[in-house]
């Protein structure tokens, strides 16, 4: 990975802050001490802030409020906090909180880990919270060494006076006593921060906290949790995947299976399931051969006809009502500019259904103690799912604790809390402490996936080959508006209601178009068949499928180069200042790593761009991708080598920022050619590797990654590049062989029919 360092203009970067009730308190939960980990605080610890604790050894432990689910997060925030408070780095281990609202997101509001927000929001008040005990413990230190506090400072974990040469370590500070102070909001607020020059930590490939026990052994996942008296519960679901009703509950032949205790129906009052029955037994195994034992007379719901092919067809039908959806971008007359443009494209693109598919599948462990509830699991929205568990039981949401474990993969799957929920009613129902298993099958079946999509773009093109008007329609199930959560919408700029933004984030472009036009209109058919979530990247996955892909065809109408078109159109007019030339730059370096234009490429061998935002404009991250794919006769398409630079601003560890723009590559390869979930009778049709096949090893391309360092505001990596490889690919797929895919996935069989063409 290179690091470049340049200076950029500044993006405006305007925070967002979510309202989100605090609906849950609870204890402190530690793990016990193994390397990278701590144990609970002790009543001799210093605590400053709720974010750390300094043991009377010297150890800091750093309370992450973010899950780690393999990003590192739990680094990061511990590398913000060490920054500032200069704690040497050996000293440092993390433990993670349970659901009480003070852990809760800084700026969200909320315990919530997605989007690629967490270093971005969290990174002023990790450093703060780190600079407010570097100065307490040098004033203690004052007290100790009898000289003024100006005349110390603080490095590797200990306060040095030079005049004298004496020094006292944090953990003698801690131990005598001299360190009490907690810092209050107004003044953390008041502190000075290190300089970017001044910075010794942030910046630096240190060790993951979170790698010694996962590579030992002693990492703790939801899957891992086992609690006295446990019984454990397999899923028999049905036949459809969401609207069905229970009948009735035959479960004679489960009696017979060693250790079954009994079949639980599972009656959700929040409705986040449905039809679900619960096998309880004393063993997996045998709760396993149990549920596939229960006879179960299922209705199958207002939903059993639905389809794939009938949800597409209900988007490109409510795309034709003039009145549908609501405005998210409505800026000039596109309407009336399309009408006098010199040639005018129009244009469908459409994704798949698309399935998670962690590496560990989705779990939890719930038992009663009293009046609490204790649900142990890996969780990327705990402030919701705490809420909806205690709906769910009918019991105050303080009665409801989370105690945070590692998670096997997130990617937004881990935002809903539909496990605690079955965990929960299934121990509730079987009257003992339950842990509930997801199988594969289970997994993909009843995942909250990432929505079917179509798009429609018409594109009116000036004289001069430029877009003078630019209409996107955006037709999908809406996942945010499935919380019910309102301060998680945005109000339609023409004020007539509410939408998801998280469905059309990034058609807010930054390309200059003078008359543009966004509708975000919700598939109703298919938020009641297909709930969806939120998958790695959310709307920026789809939106800049359809404009990057969009904006080629809009060069090759104009005779232009795809490049020269997108570097004219980043011109930083108006509200597009500063991103468009971090974008553009970003682009250049990307161009320039791959040799598009200047290498050499064999018959059916192309090179294909795209640049994208990333994510919302407000958190931004600047990344560019070249692809360069070879094409076979049948259509298959082989991707060589992915060149992807990123702007992040500032990288806190390079190491890991690296790690998170490669995953996301490779996650954006395989969304791109090879995942795609079926509906059928209402049902998803896949169930596991062999019919939902990810990017396999000898699949992998060569990777170029570059990551640009400006000292701007720090950025997220863990979706970026996810969102800017398919049209890349897309795209270099065109260049090779003249056929333009507008589907996802880019199947042979599509490649070789464009072919024909």
């Amino acid at each position: 990975m290179d690091t470049i360092d340049r200076s950029a203009n500044d993006a405006t970067l305007n925070r967002r802050s979510f309202l989100v009730g605090s609906v849950a308190t609870g204890l402190a939960f530690g793990y016990s001490a193994v390397p990278g980990l701590a144990a609970a605080p002790t009543a001799g610890d210093f605590e400053p802030t709720v974010w750390y604790t300094i043991a009377p050894n010297g150890t800091v432990t750093v309370i992450v409020g973010k899950s780690e689910m393999g990003q590192h997060v739990s680094s990061a925030m511990a590398q913000l906090i060490a920054e500032e408070l200069e704690a040497d780095w050996k000293d440092v281990r993390i433990s993670f909180p349970t659901n009480d609202p003070k852990y809760n997101d800084p700026v969200l509001g909320a315990l919530i880990t997605g989007g690629s927000w967490s270093v971005h929001y969290n990174f002023d008040a990790m450093s703060r919270a780190g600079a407010a005990g570097r100065i307490t413990l040098i004033e203690a230190a004052g007290e100790m060494l009898h000289v003024p506090a100006s005349e110390l400072r603080a490095q590797n974990s200990r306060v040095h006076h030079d005049k004298s040469n004496k020094s006292v370590s944090y953990a003698q500070i801690v131990a005598g006593g001299k360190a009490r102070k907690v810092w209050s909001p107004d003044e953390l607020k008041a502190i000075t921060l290190k300089t970017r020059e001044q910075r010794t930590l942030v910046g630096r490939s240190v060790p993951q906290l979170d790698v010694p026990p996962k590579t030992n052994g002693t990492a703790v996942y939801g899957i891992d949790v086992f609690l006295p008296g446990m019984a454990y519960g397999k899923l028999a679901l049905p036949p459809v995947r969401y609207g069905a009703t229970v009948k009735s509950v035959d479960d004679s032949a489960a009696k017979k299976v060693p250790g079954f205790l009994k079949a639980v129906v599972l009656e959700d009052k929040t409705q986040t399931i449905t039809g679900w029955v619960a096998a309880i037994a004393t063993t997996y195994e045998g709760a396993m051969q149990a549920a596939d034992a229960l006879k179960i007379d299922w209705d199958k719901g207002p939903n059993a006809g639905v389809s794939s092919d009938s949800i597409l067809a209900e988007a490109k039908r409510l795309q034709q009502e003039p009145g549908a959806g609501l405005y998210f971008v409505k800026t000039g007359d596109a309407a009336g500019a399309m009408a006098k443009a010199a040639k005018v494209l129009e244009l469908d693109y459409t994704t798949s259904i698309n399935c998670h598919c962690t590496m560990e599948p989705m779990n939890a462990a719930a038992m009663q103690q009293g009046d609490t509830w204790h649900v142990y699991l890996g969780n990327q929205f705990q402030t919701r799912t705490g809420a909806i568990t205690a709906a769910a039981l009918g019991v105050d949401p303080k009665q409801v604790i989370l105690h945070q474990q590692f998670l096997g993969g997130g990617f937004g799957r881990r935002l809903d809390g539909d496990m605690a929920v079955a965990a929960a009613l299934a121990a509730k129902g079987a009257g003992r402490p339950v842990k509930l298993i997801y199988s594969r099958a289970d997994d993909i079946t009843m995942d909250f996936g990432r929505p079917l999509t179509y798009q429609k773009l018409k594109l009116g093109l000036g004289a001069d080959g430029k877009p003078v008007a630019w209409e996107h329609d955006v037709v999908c199930a809406w996942p945010t508006a499935r919380w019910n959560i309102p301060a998680f919408l945005s109000p339609s700029v023409d004020k007539k209601g509410s939408l998801d933004g998280f469905t059309v984030n990034g058609a807010d472009h930054w390309y200059t178009v003078p008359n543009h036009s966004v509708r975000a209109i919700l598939n109703e058919l298919a938020q009641k068949a297909t709930p969806s979530g939120q998958l790695r990247s959310v709307a920026p996955g789809w939106t800049f499928w359809a404009i990057e892909s969009a904006i080629d065809e809009m060069a090759h109408a104009a005779g232009v180069d795809p490049v020269a078109y997108r570097l004219a159109l980043l011109d930083g007019a108006g509200a597009n200042a500063g991103g468009a030339q971090r974008l553009a730059d970003a682009l250049h370096t990307a161009v320039g790593r791959s040799g598009y234009g200047a290498v050499p490429l064999a018959k059916g061998e192309g090179m294909g761009v795209a640049c994208v935002s990333s994510q919302e404009r407000a958190t931004a991250s600047w990344t560019a991708c070249v692809a360069h794919v070879a094409v076979a006769a049948d259509g298959t398409v082989k991707v060589k080598k992915l060149t992807v630079v990123s702007d992040i601003g500032t990288a806190v560890n390079p190491d890991g920022a690296r790690a998170q723009v490669e995953g996301a590559a490779l996650w954006g390869l395989s969304i791109a050619l090879f995942e795609q979930a079926t509906l059928r009778d209402g049902g998803i049709e896949q169930t596991n590797f062999d019919g939902y096949t990810p990017l396999r090893m000898a699949d992998l391309p060569e990777l170029d990654v570059s990551i640009i360092a400006n000292g701007q505001p720090a950025t997220g990596t863990g979706e970026p590049a996810t969102t800017v490889v398919g049209p890349a690919i897309a795209n270099a797929v065109f260049n090779a062989v003249g056929a333009r895919v507008r589907s996802l996935p880019i199947t042979a069989d599509a490649v070789k029919a464009a072919m024909k063409s």
